[in-house]
């Protein structure tokens, strides 16, 4: 009889990428991020379990987006309160700060569950070429652009 064999999660090993943003659109990045912290590469995937990697992105203030969606896109927030509706475009969010479209995109691409919060805690990203993850030895993924 063959049985079929279920990951658990003591056999889950992570593996470090990095990811440079420069030129990158926004969108298509945010994909492939998704799918390595999700782990949907691996042989080993299962729904149940979180088996995702490390992904460390570099360069995220040197981002684009396409077809001048730079002063279009629109970021929503409320603060629950009367009044409290707030709304950014893309331009003032990479003003304040960098980081956060891209946090914001692969976050929204990732399964609503509660192994969210641990695949969103896997993703490192910087606003330059500098991160602190030398000595995890990251391996670089190599996006090509079409």
């Amino acid at each position: 009889m063959i049985k079929t064999r279920w990951t658990k999660t003591e056999d889950v090993k992570r593996d470090w990428h990095l990811i440079d943003a420069k030129d990158q659109v926004l969108g298509r990045l945010a994909t492939r991020i998704a799918s390595l912290l999700i782990g949907k590469s691996k042989v080993s995937m299962v729904p149940n379990l979180d088996n995702g990697d490390y992904v460390v992105v570099i360069n995220s203030e040197k981002i684009k987006l396409t077809r001048g969606k730079e002063f279009k896109k629109m970021y929503y927030s409320h603060s629950g309160y009367p009044g409290g509706f707030k709304e950014l475009r893309f331009d003032e969010v990479m003003k304040r700060d960098a980081r956060k479209p891209i946090t914001l995109a692969v976050k929204r691409m990732l399964p609503s569950n509660k192994l969210r919060a641990g695949m969103i805690a896997r993703l490192f990203v910087y606003k330059d070429e500098n991160h602190k993850h030398q000595a995890q030895n990251p391996v670089a993924v190599n996006l090509t652009k079409s």
